[in-house]
């Protein structure tokens, strides 16, 4: 059996990879349409996120506290959101996502120290 803390992991990814398209494709895909057809899309798309992000949450919960859980989810949603924004929303890539890093490795010693 797979250890909790990585199934975690790979289903909070997969979770923010939709949840990272809910929230953003619409500004490039959907600027001609109204509010609230890309909010119905994104609403779609969010049931996916949904579907993975519940049962990571209660796998991850059985060996990590909530804060550790949700430090995680948070560098994991830098991860998934730098390369979103970069080859997908054809943004620059900035030293302030290196920067943003570098706090959240500060938030994980924190959360993950005994």
């Amino acid at each position: 059996m797979q250890h909790p803390v990585l199934v975690a992991a790979l289903l909070l990814s997969a979770s923010n990879l939709f949840m990272t398209f809910a929230w953003y494709a619409h500004l490039r895909n959907m600027q001609g349409r109204a509010w609230w057809v890309a909010a119905l899309a994104s609403w779609g798309i969010a049931l996916f996120e949904y579907l993975l992000q519940v049962p990571a949450n209660r796998i991850g919960y059985t060996v990590l506290s909530l804060g550790q859980l949700k430090i995680m989810q948070e560098v994991i949603t830098l991860a998934i959101f730098v390369p979103f924004a970069f080859l997908y929303m054809d943004q620059p890539l900035k030293l302030d996502y290196v920067w943003a890093a570098l706090c959240m490795v500060g938030a994980v010693y924190f959360m993950f120290r005994a």
